[in-house]
């Protein structure tokens, strides 16, 4: 199954045209390494995002399951929105962001891993509907290794604006203007993919795509202005992140080699991020 092709024809993993595995460059269009070193088959298996969106529900899924079992006795579960929370603690260890980790315990790290943490049940379950939801989307738009980089990004720019929120803002008596001390959820991410959406219909010309992500951003933001322990600086800075780096990207132009080897760069630092919390 995991065995790399040497010979034969392949489909190139940009445009889907028949390319030779060993071929330098697909002729269709031009996309450098088409076979991906005869792996192209191997990840196509994986589905169209090469597994990325059940990467991140599984890993999620993975590490609210381990912050709980870390502190069992910290978990709380008062309330709708708090049921099977994992503890403070708990969730520092594992990699938290915010003002108190990035500034407080020099731990900047954490804009890498926060994406990745959720504190309560409820938390994870809607996340990951809405990575369910939207990450395949932009998979059809801009190819899964630059979805992988966009969720990265828009994860790290959001954390980092809500850290440095926290650190100038934080004792602000309006709740939804204070930043965050400790701050963790894939929404910075997700909103990132809102971002990469909304710039993909300005820039192909599609008003359905951008309206639709536009007012599904500005619900959601509302949403966070309404709900207490909401952090809009990360969703800001999420869909800030995540549609700069798709206009960088460039969802109009064919993916390269090097959106792969950037794509697999992410994903290790995120798992070196989590590791070095851990170990720290």
């Amino acid at each position: 199954m995991f065995r790399r092709q040497r010979s034969g024809s392949v489909l190139c993993s940009s445009c889907g045209k028949l390319v030779g595995v060993r071929d330098p460059v697909c002729l269709n269009c031009g996309r450098r390494n088409p076979g991906l070193w005869g792996f192209g088959s191997v990840l196509r298996g994986l589905g169209r995002d090469f597994g990325f969106t059940s990467l991140v529900i599984g890993a999620c899924a993975f590490l609210y399951a381990a912050t709980l079992v870390t502190d069992p006795a910290g978990i709380r579960g008062g309330g709708l929105f708090s049921f099977l929370s994992p503890s403070t603690g708990s969730l520092f260890r594992f990699g938290a962001s915010g003002a108190i980790p990035v500034f407080g315990y020099a731990r900047w790290w954490t804009i890498f891993s926060a994406s990745w943490l959720h504190g309560s049940i409820l938390h994870i379950f809607f996340n990951m509907l809405w990575v369910r939801q939207l990450a395949p989307d932009v998979v059809e738009l801009y190819g899964a290794p630059r979805t992988v980089i966009i969720y990265t990004a828009a994860g790290i720019a959001g954390f980092a604006l809500s850290s440095f929120a926290g650190l100038f803002f934080g004792g602000m008596p309006i709740f939804f203007l204070r930043g965050a001390g400790i701050t963790i959820g894939a929404s910075a991410a997700i909103f990132g993919l809102l971002g990469a959406l909304v710039y993909y219909g300005r820039r192909g010309g599609s008003r359905h795509i951008s309206g639709q992500a536009t007012s599904l951003a500005v619900v959601l933001f509302v949403f966070g202005f309404i709900m207490p322990n909401i952090d809009n600086y990360a969703h800001l800075g999420g869909f800030l992140g995540g549609y700069a780096m798709a206009k960088w990207l460039d969802p109009l132009q064919p993916e390269k080699t090097d959106h792969m080897v950037w794509a697999l760069a992410c994903l290790a630092a995120t798992l070196a991020s989590i590791v070095g919390s851990v170990l720290s």
